[in-house]
């Protein structure tokens, strides 16, 4: 089981729909990686080489507020953990909660996330 360290340094953040749609196109060089816990699609920016910036979304179909408002801060940490160390540069990153994104155990959401960076790397 790898442990969780804290991130070297913070990560830029995703705020517009426009960013989101640009990462989940799929007629580009978008990819993604479902897990039973979450979906990451990983996408290269075109004009930047030397950060990573991620955003976090989670559908109605969760719950509500309270419940993808708790997803979203669990993937959150977990991906403020993972992704300086396997994430590659100048790409953009959406993790998107599922149904058991909130009631997961931690571990097993932190390996979701590990196994699905190091296969979208």
């Amino acid at each position: 089981m790898s442990t969780v360290t804290t991130p070297i340094t913070k990560l830029g953040r995703l705020k517009k729909r426009s960013e989101f749609l640009h990462v989940a196109n799929r007629n580009g060089k978008s990819l993604y990686c479902a897990k039973p816990t979450l979906v990451v699609q990983m996408r290269k920016h075109p004009e930047r080489d030397n950060d990573i910036k991620c955003g976090f979304t989670a559908t109605k179909r969760i719950g509500n507020a309270v419940i993808r408002n708790r997803a979203k801060r669990r993937l959150r940490a977990c991906a403020n953990a993972y992704l300086p160390r396997l994430g590659r540069d100048g790409y953009d990153y959406v993790f998107i909660a599922r149904d058991t994104t909130a009631d997961a155990p931690w571990e097993s959401l932190c390996v979701d996330i590990e196994k699905a960076l190091l296969r979208l790397k």
